[in-house]
């Protein structure tokens, strides 16, 4: 038994880092939108080298990113272009060796500065995430830079589960969550 268990992991831990084709990322990175936007959505994902770029240069207003075959599980995610300043500035800054903590300091200064610029609407980002693709679920991040429990009326907090509510109130990465209930 102790056998088949260390087999086991060392396939999952091999199939880890392993690059899906081009046309497999572009397919998996659009399901979290729906189905009438992925066709002209762009896609950026890894090439043979493991390089992050882009894979597909669409049409219509969505970015999506695919699967990063160095982490555990599937979560792929899409948002509104008007939301790639700032998605594209952290993925420099982590390449940079920068922690989470940093990137958001960072981040937050040149927000604050209008060095990065923030969406001045409401964006949506998508994201589908789980185990595995087949137990992947949906949910909805809308960013509203700033925007607080009193501009929109929405509690800092879940009232049931699946509830909209607002996180990160006040600052440059104000969102509504939307978490459907599993």
């Amino acid at each position: 038994m102790k056998v088949l268990t260390l087999l086991l992991s060392f396939c999952a831990y091999a199939a880890l880092g392993q690059n899906l084709s081009q046309e497999q990322q572009i397919s998996d990175a659009v399901l979290a939108l729906d189905e009438g936007d992925r066709t002209d959505a762009s896609v950026m994902g890894y090439d043979a080298a493991g390089e992050f770029k882009t894979l597909k240069t669409g049409s219509n207003n969505l970015i999506c990113l695919t699967d990063d075959p160095n982490k555990e599980g599937f979560s792929v995610a899409c948002y509104h272009k008007n939301l790639d300043p700032f998605m594209a500035r952290g993925r420099a800054l982590k390449k940079e060796g920068k922690d989470r903590g940093q990137v958001e300091k960072i981040r937050e200064e040149e927000a604050k500065s209008g060095k990065l610029k923030m969406p001045e609407k409401a964006s949506t980002l998508y994201v589908l995430s789980g185990d595995t693709k087949e137990d992947a679920s949906l949910r909805w991040v809308v960013y509203i830079p700033w925007a607080t429990a009193e501009t929109t009326g929405l509690p800092i907090r879940p009232m049931s589960a699946g509830a909209p509510w607002i996180m990160f109130p006040g600052s440059y990465r104000a969102h509504i969550m939307i978490t459907p209930a599993q």
